[in-house]
């Protein structure tokens, strides 16, 4: 009995960082919430089914992605073995302005390093037009570095540091990109830390008034997926929008997307 408390005590843990539907589908599954505690596990989905209003088939696949996000979580928390890049994110402040024909993108970071002897910071960037169509500048808080592509999309980059870091000590950096038409980049601008994120704060001024919605720990598969439904969000006279986001999961997106059509 004790045993199976640690289990559950630890999964529950882990599960409060996930999203609402992926925390009710893992904690029924294994049949934590005492609602949900019945021998068998299609009447446990079913009970989740019912409370998410989704169909079972549905719960089932949240579960399985759940399972996934809980074993990163598992790996990647702090009674695991520090990684090489060991590091992570204080505050993470993004400003996009989109009504000046080629976007700018300013993002202000704050990160605190988790062992001595922090000398860089491996980071990454989606760029549906290549890394041929950015251009970035550092502002201040290091040199930048080009790493390649890392995948078809994406840019990665590392910014070594002026000095190596002692463990617990604090960063900042600045970084500007700048992109050559609104064309080039997707209708979205999220963020999907590889490392825990404390804070991240994200301002986009459009030009026009697009439909807005919210991703908060989304999957990045449904970021660009038009069926996965979003929060709504207003965008205010000036045609801003700012959100603020805690406590970010590593491997999940929070931010915004939009609708390219009246955003342009």
């Amino acid at each position: 009995m004790a045993i199976r408390e640690k289990v559950a005590g630890r999964l529950s843990s882990l599960a409060s960082h996930l999203p609402e539907d992926l925390r009710v589908a893992a904690l029924a599954a294994f049949a934590i919430s005492s609602e949900a505690r019945q021998p068998l596990y299609q009447d446990r989905v079913r009970w989740a089914a019912s409370l998410l209003d989704r169909d079972p088939r549905t719960v089932r696949r949240r579960v399985d992605e759940a399972i996934e996000v809980l074993a990163e979580l598992a790996s990647s928390s702090p009674s695991a073995a520090p990684s090489a890049d060991s590091w992570h994110t204080a505050s993470l402040a993004v400003s996009m302005v989109l009504d000046q024909g080629a976007p700018l993108i300013l993002e202000q970071r704050r990160i605190v390093a988790d062992r001595d002897g922090l000398r860089s910071l491996d980071l990454a960037v989606s760029l549906p037009a290549g890394r041929s169509s950015l251009s970035t500048t550092v502002l201040y808080g290091g040199r930048l570095v080009d790493r390649g592509m890392e995948a078809t999309d994406r840019w990665g980059f590392r910014l070594d540091l002026p000095r190596p870091l002692s463990r617990g000590e604090s960063w900042e950096s600045a970084l500007l990109f700048r992109l050559p038409s609104v064309a080039a980049l997707r209708p979205h601008m999220v963020c999907v830390p590889r490392q825990p994120c404390e804070s991240f704060d994200l301002r986009v001024r459009f030009e026009g008034q697009p439909e807005v919605r919210v991703l908060e720990g989304a999957f990045q598969r449904d970021v660009s997926d038009p069926g996965y439904r979003g929060r709504p969000h207003e965008v205010d006279p000036s045609g801003e929008i700012h959100l603020r986001f805690q406590r970010l999961t590593p491997g999940l997106a929070y931010g915004a997307r939009w609708d390219d059509r009246s955003s342009a």
